[in-house]
């Protein structure tokens, strides 16, 4: 695909767009805490792409844009599963026992879980030893967050729990990144994420229908908040923010939002619901980031610097 060429004026607004993703989707790890509140884990992703791919999918009727064909909306359906049911579904399960910033931080190990699904494909790329450093250098974070809670028997056990839950989010995130980039076809990306968005939130609903979460939906004013906006600005504002930026700003420049968001995500966190935030809590999370930069230096992650490039569908794990 040739590059675009943007305008000064496209360029700038492409700018806005990136600091938008920045924001919202550092805030949805917030968002999703709130309404944990007193919205059951499955109905959190039930409503909320449900409605989301509603009303993406009706906007993309309405302008006359096409949808995927029908013989593809098997293959998308198994991408949202592997990026919203496990990847995401699995991100709301761990908040209810891992601070929210500290979610965020977690979260943003999906490029180290991007290098080992591609080793292990075959014909992938195969580590280097940087990349192992770096793996490395990330692994040791989680260690140093979670080695005192090892030798805890009560609340400490969850929170562990919690950790591995996020690193099977990230797990299903590259899994099926490498999936939809792999096996399905779509006339654009906010087309593939409107169907994957509707189809992940038909599974929720189902999953939470069978755990019997129905009769445990108890809205209050924050928690409808919440689910509000995390249909409307992190699934719908943020995402066609997102496209926007990608579609007018080199790669490496957008990928940047996935070290901001984390940032604000803590941020928010401690000064919003009194998250603790520790000095193994900060040592962990430099660890973290320091093995991020390591593995997107040593594997060229994103090594594609052109406009115009096809984005990912969907997002990070939150």
């Amino acid at each position: 695909m040739p590059p675009v060429v943007s305008t000064p004026h496209e360029r700038t607004l492409a700018v806005a767009a990136w600091i938008v993703v920045c924001i919202v989707w550092g805030t949805t790890y917030l968002a999703i805490r709130v309404a944990l509140e007193s919205v059951p884990v499955a109905l959190v992703g039930g409503l909320r792409f449900t409605a989301a791919g509603i009303i993406l999918i009706t906007a993309l009727r309405l302008t006359g844009q096409p949808l995927p064909s029908p013989r593809s909306w098997g293959a998308i359906a198994l991408s949202g599963f592997l990026l919203l049911v496990i990847g995401n579904g699995a991100v709301v399960w761990a908040e209810q026992y891992v601070a929210s910033g500290l979610t965020a931080v977690m979260v943003a190990m999906v490029p180290f879980w991007n290098v080992v699904v591609e080793a292990i494909r075959p014909g992938g790329e195969r580590p280097t030893m940087r990349t192992l450093l770096g793996l490395a250098t990330g692994f040791a974070g989680i260690v140093v967050l979670v080695w005192p809670e090892l030798f805890t028997y009560s609340g400490g056990n969850w929170f562990v729990a919690g950790v591995i839950a996020l690193q099977l989010a990230c797990a299903g995130w590259a899994v099926g990144t490498s999936f939809t980039k792999r096996n399905t076809v779509s006339p654009s990306p906010a087309a593939t994420s409107a169907v994957q968005m509707l189809a992940a939130g038909l599974m929720f609903l189902t999953i939470a229908s069978a755990r019997g979460e129905w009769r445990d939906l108890a809205f209050t004013a924050r928690s409808a908040s919440a689910i509000l906006y995390l249909v409307l600005f992190g699934s719908i504002v943020a995402f066609s923010a997102y496209v926007y930026a990608l579609k007018h700003l080199p790669i490496a420049t957008v990928s940047l939002y996935s070290y901001v968001n984390p940032l604000i995500a803590v941020v928010l966190g401690t000064v919003l619901l009194s998250e603790p935030f520790s000095s193994r809590t900060l040592m962990a999370s430099v660890l973290v980031f320091a093995g991020i930069a390591v593995v997107r230096s040593a594997s060229g992650q994103p090594g594609d610097t052109r406009r115009g490039a096809r984005p990912e569908p969907g997002r990070g794990a939150a």
